[in-house]
């Protein structure tokens, strides 16, 4: 201290703390050699209160108000001193200033993941994180068991063993109460007041009570994640048949603007037609067949004619095999099926060319 320092502290005789920060939990008032004038004015404000040391034993401590620091204002230190019948010369005392509002915002998380075993998924990993809320209850806890002789105590300095606190009960109340993974968003809010009230007597320990725990999201590995986004997918798409079917007809105009494209897209129908039925029944609840027993019959491919004009049908390839003997159908007409976006012509469809195998191609124009 400086000589001037030790002079002001000869005039001062207001002792509070204005914080002006936002993370402060105890600071220690500066005063030259620690001498506090007798009937010195000790302010406390709300959110305050305020801690006197004496050869590091505390003594008295302050709740919010404005206080005159006589023998009457101080028994515990005027015990400790062995002022008996009072006293007008400056006495020796540090004084803590804690600060007793809320702290909020405090992140919390779990920096590798906990192994649970889960009743669907068996075995797995989970990833957990949130935000909790602190004070402090008893100051002089918190100045014994954690501050010491630290003039400027801040949260920063006590927030990792409270994270780790948190975290290490965590697996534990996870395991006991066996909640199914995807039931746990479900039951966030009660989670956290259960955490709260497990971890707060860990935190009352160092002096502190713990407000409020918030869980915001407890998450899979990433792969069991994805897996877990196709089952949905799955779920959504319902008839897997006429799913495949729409796709491929969605992708014939576009197959139709490319050389070739229309007639590779008319391929396509015909194996999405026939591949969507087992896909579908495999996909499906049913029971699997009886060994032994015949699969069920592909369902026919039928098609519609144009024909003067108007729709007729719909035909099977034996129907539209015996109409193109006879010539009423042709490599030109227009024909139809289930999931093709647009009528087109039958000779550009693979899988009609069956039936114009017997008839023959027209004659060229100079025959």
């Amino acid at each position: 201290m400086s000589l001037w320092d030790k002079v002001r502290g000869e005039f001062i005789d207001i002792v509070q703390w204005i914080d002006d920060t936002n993370d402060t939990l105890v600071y220690r008032f500066e005063r030259y050699n620690n001498q506090i004038k007798y009937g010195a004015q000790l302010t406390v404000r709300e959110g305050q209160s305020a801690v006197f040391v004496n050869e590091g034993r505390i003594a008295d401590i302050f709740q919010p108000g404005m206080y005159s620091l006589e023998t009457k204002n101080l028994p515990i230190l005027s015990t400790l001193q062995g002022w008996k019948y009072g006293f007008n010369s400056p006495f020796l005392a540090e004084v803590y200033f804690c600060s007793t509002r809320q702290f909020t915002d405090l992140k919390w998380g779990t920096m590798n993941p906990i192994m649970l075993r889960d009743p669907e998924f068996g075995p797995t990993r989970l990833r957990a994180f949130g935000t909790y809320v602190i004070r402090v209850k008893d100051p002089g806890v918190l100045i014994r068991e954690i501050v010491g002789t630290d003039g400027h105590f801040t949260v920063d300095e006590v927030v990792n063993q409270l994270r780790d606190l948190i975290v290490s009960r965590l697996p534990d109340i996870l395991g006991q109460n066996k909640i199914p993974v995807l039931d746990l968003a479900a039951n966030y809010s009660e989670l956290g007041k259960f955490l709260t009230q497990r971890i707060d007597p860990e935190f009352e320990s160092y002096g502190l009570e713990l407000t409020k725990l918030l869980v915001e999201n407890i998450s899979l590995p990433p792969a069991v994640e994805e897996a877990l986004d196709k089952r949905t997918s799955m779920g959504i798409v319902g008839n897997l048949a006429a799913y495949t079917q729409f796709n491929i007809a969605n992708s014939i105009p576009d197959a139709a603007k490319n050389p070739g494209g229309l007639a590779a897209a008319g391929a396509g129908l015909g194996m999405g037609v026939a591949m969507a039925g087992p896909i579908a029944q495999a996909m499906s609840s049913q029971p699997p067949p009886v060994p032994g027993a015949a699969p069920p019959l592909p369902a026919a491919i039928t098609y519609f004619v144009a024909a003067g004009g108007r729709q007729t049908g719909p035909f099977d390839l034996q129907a539209l095999a015996a109409q193109a003997s006879a010539g009423t159908l042709t490599r030109e007409t227009l024909v139809w099926a289930q999931g093709m976006a647009q009528w087109a012509p039958a000779g550009q469809i693979p899988s009609l060319a069956q039936v114009f195998s017997a008839v023959p191609p027209p004659l060229p124009p100079n025959a």
